[in-house]
């Protein structure tokens, strides 16, 4: 699964030719969740609130990239990095 961002000890990853809806993994420690590009809701597992804040954040800075990136990973094409949340 190729990482696209990481940030804070954040990692942020999308699988290839992973079921939709559009979304990336979140994983920070032993948490992970998977959040949803479009509405940036949790759709499973969890993170820390402020830990989910600071993805959050990101990714309604990166949602285009992020949106390009899933199409990339879905045609087995790597993702490009996206600039981490500074």
């Amino acid at each position: 699964m190729p990482e696209i961002c990481r940030f804070f000890g954040i990692i942020i990853r999308m699988y290839y030719d992973d079921h939709n809806p559009p979304h990336f993994h979140a994983e920070y420690g032993d948490d992970e969740a998977w959040i949803n590009i479009n509405t940036l809701a949790v759709i499973h597992g969890s993170l820390s609130s402020r830990t989910l804040g600071l993805v959050i954040e990101w990714a309604s800075l990166h949602r285009e990239e992020l949106l390009h990136d899933w199409e990339l990973a879905r045609k087995q094409k790597k993702p490009e990095k996206i600039q981490p949340l500074k």
